[in-house]
């Protein structure tokens, strides 16, 4: 078995933390968005959305600004966008479409700051990716601000019981997302792209 990039297993293992709402939050992902149009040729990206718990008023959050970047195909992720990202220190990430398979179809970063905490997770969606469904999510807690109250609290629960296992942190979660999708959907009338 290949032992995973030192980068991978070090934020596999790093403490997951929810910290109340900061205002300083939108700023912070407009600051990004300036950096990242700043860095990357105009012709490689598109839109760019904030969202994940950062982008909901209120809603306690781990202190990392989540964004989802619209980008033609991963292999412009690949070839020319991982490039120039990794050569300003951030970190790559991406899964294949099938183990075994060549290629990605989701590709992600994570940007640090001077002492080595995260401070964004970028992802890379093509166009038609139904990641952008994610929105949805986002949009359901800005409009009910009592899912999103029940959200926060269900996350510093488990928060507590998993402090050094994200991806136990993560599938805690799972139950509470399907049913605010669920949700999401009916509201605007079924699986849609955002």
């Amino acid at each position: 078995m290949n032992a995973k990039p030192r980068h991978v297993e070090r934020a596999l293992h790093e403490r997951v933390e929810i910290v109340p709402y900061d205002p300083a939050w939108p700023g912070l992902f407009a600051e990004e968005v300036a950096r990242l149009r700043a860095a990357l040729p105009a012709d490689l990206i598109g839109r760019i959305e904030h969202f994940g718990s950062t982008a909901v008023p209120g809603l306690a959050a781990k202190p990392i600004i989540d964004m989802l970047v619209e980008v033609r195909t991963m292999e412009d992720v690949a070839q020319r966008i991982a490039p120039l990202l990794q050569a300003q220190g951030y970190e790559f990430f991406w899964r294949a479409p099938e183990h075994g398979l060549p290629g990605m179809n989701y590709a992600w970063f994570i940007r640090r700051d001077a002492a080595g905490r995260r401070t964004h997770h970028i992802h890379f969606l093509e166009t038609g990716s139904s990641e952008w469904e994610r929105l949805l999510f986002r949009d359901y807690l800005r409009a009910h601000p009592e899912a999103a109250r029940a959200y926060g609290e269900l996350k510093q629960r488990i928060a507590a019981e998993h402090p050094d296992d994200r991806v136990a942190y993560a599938k805690a979660k799972t139950r509470f997302v399907r049913a605010a999708m669920q949700a999401a959907r009916a509201e605007v009338g079924g699986p849609r792209r955002v």
